[in-house]
């Protein structure tokens, strides 16, 4: 029978220990925990959950801490994963016999990032991420912080790199972007001053800008946001090689938040060239030309992702892309072309996907009114 470790790094993580190993726990054959530096109670929960806790000196370096961890697993496969996540195989059938019947170095799982003030599944982002692999094969972690698996240099091929399948129905649940865990454990001011160190360091890779764009993103400094995504991605096109989809995310997520608009229309066709089947971009050209009164334009925009879905998590994908915010954004643009049936219609579908949807009931309150 194929064996699966778990492998994590943890720091003062007693809120959320419990839960996550809880959630591992019936489905691996071991669990590795590397502990570097805990003061409260993390270890002892490890321990008593039936972790194996080992102590690494923390080094300010990531990767290091999480290939120390690879070292102690004994399994077949190795899944790892973060204190302020949580597994779910509910609908993943017999997952463990995929990982027997083939040949596959790893899999993707479906990672959901909760985002905001609570976890409201609704306000997520979902990606394919790639987080259970063969143990020795050479797979290691890269970078001193937002450390990332060499995948480039075990699938050379770029078709393989693009082609790696996903098990259907197992979902890693993240909580760490919520605005009080990112507030509790000081995050932003940990990883901008670790990443600003590694900016400034030579030889250093165009993740890190991508990454300091992130952290500057959610402190709502958008200006620093877009010029270290924009430097991320001329980096990148400078090494040769293709900018991430989520980059370009970032990119114009950033103009949309200081309402800088009239450059998207154009600049993000460009970007649909290259990731045609990427919904994000389709949506925030949309918010684009509804934003600059371009109606007519906007509601074909939104119609299309309403068409195509939401389902291709081959990028990072924000829930309601592809159904509620475009049904919600269906809605303003008929509003404003003069056809407030359809509108009130478009919102009433927006609030059978999303029954909380605040900005879709105060519209259609407003239309009955």
């Amino acid at each position: 029978m194929t064996t699966v470790s778990l492998c994590m790094i943890v720091k003062n993580e007693e809120k959320n220990i419990e839960h996550c190993l809880a959630s591992a726990r019936p489905f691996v054959d071991e669990m590795i925990v590397v502990d570097t530096g805990s003061t409260d109670q993390t270890i002892q929960l490890c321990q008593s959950a039936g972790a194996q806790v080992y102590s690494f000196e923390w080094n300010n370096h990531f990767a290091e801490a999480r290939n120390y961890s690879l070292e102690q697993a004994t399994s077949d496969w190795i899944l790892w994963m973060d204190a302020d996540e949580v597994l779910d195989v509910s609908a993943a059938g017999n997952w463990k016999e995929r990982l027997t019947a083939g040949n596959e170095p790893l899999f993707n799982v479906r990672l959901v990032n909760y985002i905001g003030e609570t976890p409201d599944p609704n306000e997520t982002f979902h990606i394919a991420h790639t987080r259970l692999f063969r143990n020795g094969i050479g797979l290691r972690f890269l970078y001193p912080i937002h450390e990332t698996l060499n995948v480039e240099e075990i699938l050379i091929d770029e078709k393989a790199l693009r082609s790696i399948e996903q098990i259907e129905g197992l979902i890693i649940y993240h909580y760490g972007y919520l605005q009080s865990y990112v507030t509790a454990k000081q995050k932003n001011e940990r990883n901008l001053k670790l990443l600003l160190q590694e900016f400034n360091a030579e030889n250093s890779n165009p993740w890190t800008e991508y990454h300091l764009a992130s952290e500057y993103y959610r402190t709502g400094q958008y200006e620093q946001a877009y010029d270290f995504v924009n430097l991320s991605i001329a980096r990148f096109l400078e090494n040769g090689k293709l900018p991430p989809s989520l980059l370009y995310n970032l990119k114009y997520s950033c103009l949309i938040a200081v309402d800088s608009l009239e450059n998207i229309p154009t600049g993000i066709d460009k970007v649909i060239q290259l990731y045609p089947d990427y919904i994000n971009l389709y949506f925030y050209k949309g918010i684009a030309l509804f934003q600059s009164n371009e109606y007519s334009s906007a509601l074909e925009l939104f119609e299309h992702c309403i068409f195509i879905g939401e389902g291709n998590i081959a990028h990072l994908t924000l829930k309601g892309s592809g159904s509620f915010h475009a049904w919600y954004y269906k809605g303003r643009c008929l509003e404003q072309l003069a056809k407030p049936k359809l509108a009130a219609e478009a919102f009433e579908e927006a609030l059978k996907l999303y029954p909380n949807y605040a900005s879709a009931q105060e519209a259609l309150t407003r239309l009955i009114l």
